[in-house]
């Protein structure tokens, strides 16, 4: 690596929840100083926190007053920012591919163009795998990006309009909703579509009856929801979904999907509208076929413990799109938040010291538990370190626990004292705004 760092390029490819963060970090300690040049580079112009995607599925969240602008975020914090789509990588020229920008009408805007570095961290997240199911990626909706996301608000909104104006009786079928795998994006989005219709009714969509006329179910290969987590954390879920009226199968494979529903291995028929898969994650399938670099089978780069991709110590990984393995474990870190957001951190650090001439120490990993959301006043979950050990909280305190987590987030891309200002602007305007999206 160069000793000279004033001009050193620093490209990160996702601005996801670690990627976002660690542009905003590293123009704050790198950008902001002249020490390197920071560009973070994204297909979409604003960011939400994926974590949140259900709430901006079911409506109870509107991603247009809550997404955080790209332009606005690097003029803000000393790096700069690119609209684009990653097509293509040449290590030989430490050059980024981007593809071109066309408008709605098909007009070329941006030109298919080149973006060097000195230093690349990839940071695209994952997409959900569907494991070649027939039908699935056909007739099957997802919650990879807002975007999904708002297309699946779109159609829940337009079939709660269409039961209420309608002459003849809502039908078993009407306002059914299944969900393939109950992992947390799955009990989440059931969980809060119940919580939608209830609003709803609210609005005058008083023809809908929230508890039956709206059909949930999750259904989950494993033996039981949450299979990830802590048998506990699982039982306490389950629980909550049986309350909330959300039909769970448990032990069941989906085989096929059509327009009219889900066939399981079983050969039960699950009749559904509205047909969500959120069974397993990947790497884009494009990281398979980028310059060489090594992937697992699940599309995944794979990382050293220095977050560095095992065929080029100049391109890192860190998210959903990196399998890392640390030494003395078994499995690779889960994909969640958390993990994204230390090892921005990390990186952060490691990338200064690096451009110093100094080595690094290794990255480690620190498990805080997990927490689910149930409700908008409702959340089950297992917090670990500290004080306590580990702790299981549920209810209200789960609930706290869990905003607490995106207001980290939000420290961390904004700053305490802004998250504190965007915080209290919130629970001001929530008394104003409605408390569904029906548009």
């Amino acid at each position: 690596m160069s000793s000279s760092t004033a001009g050193h390029r620093i490209v990160i490819v996702g601005g996801g929840a670690g990627g976002l963060e660690l542009a905003t970090r590293l123009g704050r300690s790198l950008g902001k100083r002249g020490r390197a040049q920071v560009t973070l580079v994204d297909a979409s112009l604003t960011h939400i926190w994926k974590p949140l995607l259900h709430e901006v599925a079911a409506g109870t969240l509107d991603s247009g007053e809550d997404a955080l602008d790209y332009l606005s975020q690097a003029q803000r914090h000393h790096f700069r920012y690119q609209y684009g789509r990653m097509i293509g990588l040449d290590r030989e020229r430490k050059a980024v591919r981007l593809a071109p920008f066309k408008d709605t009408e098909g007009r070329e805007v941006v030109p298919e163009r080149d973006l060097e570095y000195d230093t690349l961290v990839i940071a695209v997240g994952s997409v959900s795998n569907h494991f070649g199911t027939p039908g699935a990626a056909e007739h099957c909706l997802y919650l990879d990006d807002s975007a999904q996301a708002e297309r699946f608000q779109q159609m829940l909104v337009k079939s709660f309009l269409r039961a209420q104006v309608q002459e003849t009786a809502i039908d078993d079928s009407q306002l059914s909703v299944a969900i393939v795998g109950g992992g947390a994006t799955g009990v989440e989005l059931a969980a809060e579509l119940r919580n939608a219709a209830r609003k709803a009714v609210g609005y005058g969509l008083d023809r809908i009856d929230p508890e039956t006329d709206l059909r949930l179910t999750v259904i989950e290969a494993a033996d039981r929801v949450l299979p990830a987590l802590s048998p506990g954390l699982s039982i306490k879920t389950r629980k909550q979904l049986d309350e909330l009226g959300v039909k769970v199968m448990t032990g069941s494979k989906v085989t096929e999907v059509n327009e009219k529903g889900m066939l399981l291995e079983s050969g039960d028929f699950i009749p559904a509208h509205m047909r969500v898969w959120s069974a397993g994650v990947k790497g884009p399938d494009w990281l398979s076929e980028l310059g060489d670099l090594e992937t697992n089978r699940s599309n995944q780069l794979v990382i050293n413990e220095y977050l560095q991709t095992t065929a080029d110590n100049d391109i890192y990984a860190i998210g959903d799109c990196a399998s890392l393995v640390l030494p003395g474990h078994d499995a690779p870190l889960p994909p969640r938040a958390q993990t994204a957001s230390q090892q921005a951190s990390y990186l952060n650090k490691a990338l200064g010291k690096r451009l110093r001439g100094q080595q690094p120490d290794a990255f480690t990993y620190k498990d805080y538990g997990s927490l689910i959301s149930l409700s908008e006043d409702h959340a089950v979950g297992r917090l670990m370190g500290g004080l306590f050990g580990s702790l299981m909280l549920e209810g209200m305190l789960a609930r706290g626990a869990y905003n607490m987590l995106y207001r980290k987030h939000l420290a961390a891309v904004h700053g305490l004292f802004r998250m504190l200002v965007l915080i209290t602007l919130h629970g001001l305007f929530k008394r104003t705004r409605p408390r569904l999206k029906l548009h």
